[in-house]
């Protein structure tokens, strides 16, 4: 129930009615007086007489008022009915507007009095006039021969002071200013549509959807709903976020407005807020000359927008919480598992990392002399950090629905200037004397930020509904996404046509792990540059594997493997091949080699079919044993292992770590009943396995000091005594499986080498079919046959 104002206030307002009713009426009735006073003694013209007369009643009725308010206190009409509230505001609004003049009138006389009084001091030591008469015509005399000099003067000055900003503020402004691009529908035509935006399927369906409801949104306010005013990109670089806002630009017939969220960044405190004014006034411009409505496009937000320092991190990690083996094993500019490159792996994870890493720094906003003068004078404002362009950008958001400024204030101080008359009524019937408040602005400013942090990063007032409520993330390019995205830019190029067919693009895909689409543009494009090299008008397959292993490695060494080496390093990554085949759950191979490249020698590479937010314990054990699978070929073939094990042998003993440290992940039991029927027999040679594993895994794991395990938190796990023998014993049962897979696959893992020896490099399905062609077959292992145990 709402709460009604009390009798003793009505009774109160309704007295306040009354008193300035009376006032009114008086200062009406004395108004002849002063009319003769000015018309008929003072000889002023009729008009200013008149003029005169109106002033003179309102400023008598305006001090009524506030002396009367000196001595009565004002009612509480808290809950009155309309009609009271409505009179009380206007009553409070001539109170301010002459409470004002009085005090100001009032400190002009008290000024006028003292120096008045100053110059009635020097009359009386020259022995002048030293009346108060005297003293007022000295001032005036001394106001009249200084106002020539200072109207002289005043222009020099300002032309000065605006000389020194401009010589001082003006170059680093002109610079911000420059970063803010503005274009009109027909200007910004990048090449981009939507339709070439590729591999972000969902981000551009939820943008064209959100975008069309803003711009023909009148039907859905009218139902009450209310349009959104921003939209977040949130991925990592090179996902497509700033090419769908060319989209966009392109697509949608709206003007464009785009600053980088660096550029905000000034030496002056200040001068960054000044800039997101300059660029709302643009935007409001723009959108006033083309319909109403103007997008904004802020790229790398978070410079301006991350947390502010009060507000904390956001979020507190759990310590144990380790989201992926890529945290800690991810080496080079492919991200292999291993320090030598020989294991690629293609996972979510493995991509967010990838794209993260190939993150451009920002560049240079001013030339160095600024920057050193931003260095030698921190005090002005260059370590602030963005945090006023962030409190202006919120406030420019908020604002963009308020009525203009100008017309706020001009309607304001019009209206209360009649009613501080106190003659003028509000309305004449039904003809209103006061002019109606201004409307909110028409012009629709949709913001569009985008960034590739993560969004507890960013200040929660930013990100907030009602400002960038709405978060749109581009995900690192899938299998799917890389195929849709080859539709695009091979059909841009001369290609044979063998390259279109649905299992070759498929291939294609597979095979451009961790690409991005301006790589695969890259690839496509110099793919042709080998084929017109050549003489010819059309790129194939080979031409495109050529050009991607050049994108990625650059041009690959020449020096050939002594023969004996070749064979050692094909039998190596033969073994990783045909044991992650074999064992390698929801995995695919997409490249074999033995071809140099940069430090690595070879490598195998494969990529998860379905990206997963969880594994099972079945997939990470064939993780291992696709590790060890080049270290068991070795000894099967030579009865020895290459130091090209080192890195097999670090990453395995980091993925054991994490899988019984932090996944409850430890090796399988070892179940002899259906073999040994006496008890105490079965659990003696259970026990002598399991030791027997966890020999082989000591042999196995890395232990040194530094390296893989130095500021490791795989460490933990290692060193702790019941922990340790259980790595141990997983890294021996994974080893003894991967040696009987190439045992009893022996003919097959040398049939894979000899391939890859004729071939140096093998991709996509040139692997699998290889694979495929090799008859492998997983290993039927009895612990209990001698033979079956790795001597090592």
């Amino acid at each position: 129930m709402s709460r009604r104002v009390n009798e003793h206030s009505v009774a109160l307002a309704r007295e306040w009615r009354r008193l300035g009713r009376v006032a009114t009426v008086v200062a009406i009735v004395t108004s002849p007086a002063l009319f003769v006073a000015l018309y008929d003694r003072a000889e002023w013209p009729l008009a200013w007489a008149l003029v005169g007369t109106l002033l003179g009643v309102a400023a008598f009725r305006g001090l009524i008022d506030v002396l009367a308010h000196k001595l009565i206190p004002a009612p509480s009409l808290y809950g009155a009915e309309r009609e009271l509230r409505a009179e009380d505001i206007v009553s409070r609004r001539r109170l301010w507007y002459w409470r004002r003049r009085y005090r100001r009138i009032t400190w002009l006389l008290v000024v006028i009095t003292t120096l008045t009084l100053i110059a009635m001091a020097f009359n009386a030591i020259d022995g002048s006039d030293s009346s108060f008469i005297g003293g007022l015509r000295t001032l005036g005399d001394v106001a009249a021969s200084f106002a020539p000099i200072m109207l002289a003067y005043l222009p020099i000055i300002t032309i000065l002071f605006f000389a020194n900003f401009l010589i001082l503020f003006g170059p680093m402004l002109a610079l911000g200013l420059g970063q803010i691009k503005g274009y009109e529908p027909g200007d910004a035509d990048w090449g981009v549509k939507m339709a070439d935006v590729r591999g972000q399927a969902e981000a551009k369906e939820e943008i064209t959807r959100v975008v069309s409801l803003w711009q023909s949104g009148e039907e859905f306010e009218k139902a009450g709903g209310k349009r959104e005013r921003g939209v977040l990109f949130l991925g990592a670089p090179g996902t497509g976020k700033t090419m769908l806002s060319k989209g966009i630009a392109t697509s949608f017939n709206c003007p464009f407005v785009t600053i980088p969220g660096s550029g905000f960044a000034q030496t002056f405190i200040g001068m960054d807020a000044v800039l997101v004014r300059f660029l709302a006034f643009k935007a409001k411009r723009l959108a006033a000359k083309w319909g109403g409505q103007c997008i904004v496009f802020i790229d790398e937000i978070d410079a301006v927008g991350r947390r502010r320092q009060a507000l904390g991190s956001g979020f507190s990690p759990t310590p144990t919480a380790i989201p992926s083996i890529h945290d800690h094993l991810f080496y080079g500019r492919d991200g292999a598992l291993t320090a030598d490159g020989d294991l690629v792996l293609e996972t979510a994870a493995w991509r967010e990392r990838m794209f993260a890493m190939r993150a451009e720094p920002p560049g240079r906003i001013y030339p160095a002399f600024y920057d050193k003068l931003r260095n030698m004078i921190p005090m002005m404002g260059g370590g602030m950090g963005g945090g006023l362009a962030l409190n202006q950008l919120l406030v420019v958001m908020d604002g963009i629905d308020e009525p203009p400024m100008t017309k706020k204030f001009f309607t304001r101080r019009f209206n209360t200037f009649l009613d501080a008359l106190y003659v003028v009524p509000q309305r004449i019937g039904r003809l209103k004397l006061r002019l109606r408040p201004p409307r909110p602005r028409q012009e629709q400013i949709y913001f569009i930020g985008a960034c590739n942090v993560a969004l507890e990063q960013l200040d929660p007032a930013l990100t907030r509904p009602g400002r960038m409520g709405r978060h749109i993330y581009f995900r690192t390019p899938t299998w799917e996404d890389r195929r849709d995205i080859f539709d695009l830019y091979l059909n841009k190029v001369a290609h044979e046509p063998e390259l279109d067919t649905p299992d070759k693009r498929d291939e294609l895909a597979r095979i451009t792990n961790g690409y991005s689409p301006a790589m695969i543009d890259q690839a496509c494009s110099l793919a042709l540059t080998y084929a017109h090299a050549e003489g010819r008008e059309r790129f194939s397959r080979v031409d495109l594997v050529e050009a991607m292993t050049t994108v990625e490695s650059g041009v690959a060494i020449g020096q050939p493997y002594p023969k004996h080496e070749e064979r050692a390093t094909a039998i190596h990554e033969a073994g990783h091949a045909v044991c992650g085949h074999l064992f390698m759950e929801n995995r695919l191979s997409t490249r074999l080699s033995i071809r140099k490249r940069g430090s690595s020698g070879g490598h195998h590479q494969a990529m998860e079919i379905e990206d997963r937010f969880g594994h099972w314990r079945s997939e990470e054990v064939g993780d291992l044993i696709w590790g060890l699978g080049a270290m068991a070929a070795e000894h099967v073939f030579y009865g020895q292992n290459t130091t090209g094990v080192t890195g097999d042998v670090g990453s395995v003993t980091s993925r054991a770590a994490l899988m019984v440290g932090f996944r409850a992940m430890g090796p399988a039991p070892v179940d002899l009943s259906d073999r040994i029927e006496d008890t105490e027999e079965r659990e003696a040679t259970e026990k002598r396995i399991r030791e027997r594993f966890e020999r082989i895994g000591y042999q196995i794991m890395n232990r040194s000091g530094g390296g893989v395990m130095d500021e490791n938190p795989f460490a933990a796990t290692l060193n702790d005594a019941q922990k340790r023998p259980l790595v141990a014993a997983l890294l021996g049962q994974c080893f003894v499986v991967a040696y009987q897979t190439v045992v009893q696959n022996r003919e097959g893992t040398d049939y894979v080498a000899s391939h890859l020896i004729s071939a140096k490099e093998l991709y996509g399905d040139e692997v699998t079919r290889l694979l495929d062609d090799a008859r492998l077959a997983k290993p039927e292992i009895d612990l209990l046959d001698e033979a079956a145990w790795p001597a090592i």
